[in-house]
């Protein structure tokens, strides 16, 4: 390490002694009127932590590109992207130690790069689904932990630099455990792939903001005004930007989950806007159900009789996700949902979450009690809970708890995936007429391996003594 130190720290002196034995013609460090310094690309190409990037790059970067390789396709594709887009910032980081801080619309301007080629891996996870859709959701949802960049201080409505590294990756977590879990006994390239792609946020890119940028990108007092940049030069064979989008009608419409644009691109459509929360959803006194006028207490005959011909269970009904009496949270009817978020919760609300299919909800905060009822192909993420989680008559479900959890219940249920941390450990897990539950648990060491547990689903009952026994089926050879 030492050695290489002193290599660029000769080749940094080479490079200043050609320049002053040239007059000082192409100007390292330019002098203002006040007698204030700027830097020019190349005193910032050698700084330390522009040389530290490089290393991000050329490591973590260049082994999420090696293992892509070796599987082609679309994971190579959105794998350049990836590459792309730390390029991008890294251009950046040049560009801030010469400019100085702009307000929130400059930002947007000055980011708009980075912000373009985010789009373009959030392009490839929309249309018809790819066999590869994991692969595509965990590396474009992995790039909102670039959007660090755009701290700009306390007040901003951003979580610190490190921290948003930290929870960004979690969210693109969720599918890249996915990729693990499918191809743990089938391909160890598709496996390599996911663990390069972790190891290049956490630690990668989590370390490099801890140890260069703990609170943020510094910009330049004395530089020249920020103005919107070029973006930069994709790797060779990265696929072309995709045209203006052709909105469909469906995505047209407003949502009642977070905003459909996800990532960084909602991060700088807000910047843009000069109001960071200006997105989030506000549940007004109309849509409360005490002051709803279509939930009146009354009941008429001919309602009566209406409901005594419907059968017993109905069609779907409208999708639904609002705050009732400011206590509960109904999730209901979301169908091909992906971005579902709750983002303003208290530990005195629950959530009920009844009647949705292929959608994913995360919720961000801690929460009385989580219900999934009459679900298929739901996936929900969550932090904590203070009383239990519970999954009912619910089908290929999966649950990740990033933080704690005193209480999983399931109950006649088939398919649960279920993934603790490490401070979800001791959770008490009960099951009652389900099947094929699995229960993934983080290895010994930070970097092992999820370790996959099978929750028995056959138990034998031997009277002994008295009174019944009861012990789970063991085969032989599991």
């Amino acid at each position: 390490m030492e050695e290489d130190l002193i290599k660029r720290l000769e080749a940094a002196v080479t490079r200043l002694e050609g320049i002053s034995s040239n007059g000082g013609g192409g100007g390292v460090v330019s002098v203002s009127r006040g007698g204030d310094f700027s830097i020019d690309d190349d005193v910032a190409s050698s700084d330390p932590s522009i040389l530290a990037y490089d290393d991000l790059i050329s490591q973590c970067v260049g082994r999420a590109l090696t293992a892509s390789e070796k599987i082609g396709g679309v994971v190579l594709d959105v794998t350049k992207i990836v590459a792309e887009a730390f390029a991008s910032q890294k251009e950046l980081l040049v560009r801030i130690k010469q400019t100085q801080k702009p307000d929130l619309a400059g930002l947007a301007g000055f980011l708009k790069p980075l912000n373009d080629v985010t789009m373009k891996a959030n392009a490839m996870t929309e249309g018809k689904r790819s066999d590869f859709f994991n692969h595509l959701k965990a590396a474009s949802d992995s790039l909102s932990a670039l959007a660090w960049i755009a701290f700009t201080g306390k007040d901003c409505g951003m979580s610190m630099p490190i921290a948003h590294v930290e929870e960004s990756w979690q969210m693109a977590e969720f599918y890249n455990n996915k990729v693990l879990v499918e191809y743990r006994n089938k391909d160890a390239d598709h496996v390599e792939w996911a663990k390069a792609l972790k190891e290049l946020y956490v630690p990668g890119l989590r370390d490099y903001v801890k140890s260069q940028y703990p609170l943020g990108p510094v910009w330049n007092a004395s530089g020249k005004p920020a103005t919107a940049t070029a973006p930069a030069k994709a790797p060779p064979g990265a696929p072309a930007p995709p045209p203006a989008p052709i909105f469909s009608s469906e995505s047209s419409k407003p949502s009642s989950s977070s905003n459909q644009k996800q990532g960084m691109s909602a991060v700088f459509q807000q910047l843009s806007s000069g109001a960071v929360t200006s997105g989030l959803r506000k549940v007004t006194d109309d849509m409360k159900t005490k002051n709803r006028a279509d939930r009146s207490g009354a009941v008429s005959a001919i309602e009566k009789e209406t409901r005594a011909s419907k059968p017993a269970f109905s069609k779907t009904g409208p999708p639904k996700m609002e705050l009732q009496m400011g206590r509960k949270w109904a999730v209901e009817n979301q169908i091909g949902k992906k971005d579902l978020v709750i983002s303003e919760c208290d530990s005195k609300q629950s959530v009920y979450i009844f009647g949705c299919k292929d959608s994913v909800l995360q919720i961000q905060g801690k929460v009385n009690n989580i219900t999934i009822d009459k679900c298929n192909k739901m996936g929900v993420v969550f932090t904590d809970v203070v009383a239990a989680f519970e999954i009912v008559n619910c089908n290929n479900v999966e649950v990740q708890c990033q933080g704690s959890a005193p209480t999983v219940s399931v109950d006649n249920t088939t398919g649960c995936q279920l993934y603790l941390n490490k401070d979800s450990l001791e959770t008490a897990i009960t099951t009652a007429k389900s099947s094929e539950i699995n229960v993934m648990v983080p290895g010994a060491t930070p970097d092992g391996d999820w370790v996959e547990h099978a929750l028995p689903q056959q138990y034998n009952h031997v009277f002994t003594e008295g009174k019944f026994e009861t012990i789970p089926v063991s085969h032989s050879g599991a």
